[in-house]
């Protein structure tokens, strides 16, 4: 059995450590935004990988060929060269997030998803920082009935039963019965 000084001392180190781990899933929070910041606005440039670079110059020989080709073709037909037509090839290294307003339409979500993680994280907290000290109250309890009392508090499912089909069905019919009553009534 524990001290009444020993369970004031744990209990104010359990409200200090939700209090910090709180602070610390914010910090987390806006970690995770920055990283995602910093993945959608990434540009990835064809010669950070061997296989990207082997594909840009493979493509660029044959835009080469291509663009003689076409040089021959238009100097037949007649069309002076600052006249005809052209063709290139370009990297685009960063995809639909090129775009500024998908950018922002992502970060939105990535914004939502991550004040949920945060708002789930503190009710974790909060959950375990109140068993902690229900433990700790409950360890210096002496008489029979302060147990009792601690233990008669209902759980969650107790106050919030499943809903049932058939209940919500029959609550539905009946305020239609309801309405078509008051309807003939007035």
């Amino acid at each position: 059995m524990m001290t009444k000084g020993e369970r004031q001392e744990l209990g104010q180190l359990i409200r200090k450590r939700e209090r910090v781990m709180k602070m610390q899933a914010q910090e987390r929070s806006a970690a995770l935004l920055a990283e995602f910041d910093a993945q959608s606005a990434k540009i990835y440039h064809y010669d950070e990988d061997p296989v990207w670079q082997r594909v840009q110059r493979e493509a660029a020989s044959a835009i080469e060929t291509a663009k003689v080709e076409i040089a021959s073709r238009c100097q037949e037909l007649g069309i002076p060269p600052e006249f005809a037509p052209d063709i290139n090839i370009y990297w685009n290294g960063r995809g639909h997030n090129a775009v500024a307003e998908r950018r922002a339409e992502l970060r939105r979500a990535a914004k939502s998803r991550i004040a949920a993680i945060e708002a789930d994280a503190i009710h974790k907290i909060e959950m375990l920082s109140l068993q902690a000290q229900t433990q700790i109250v409950a360890n210096g309890l002496e008489s029979e009935a302060a147990k009792q009392f601690l233990n008669a508090m209902p759980a969650l499912d107790q106050l919030m039963p499943p809903v049932q089909f058939d209940e919500i069905a029959s609550l539905v019919e009946t305020k239609r019965a309801q309405r078509r009553l008051g309807r003939y009534d007035a």
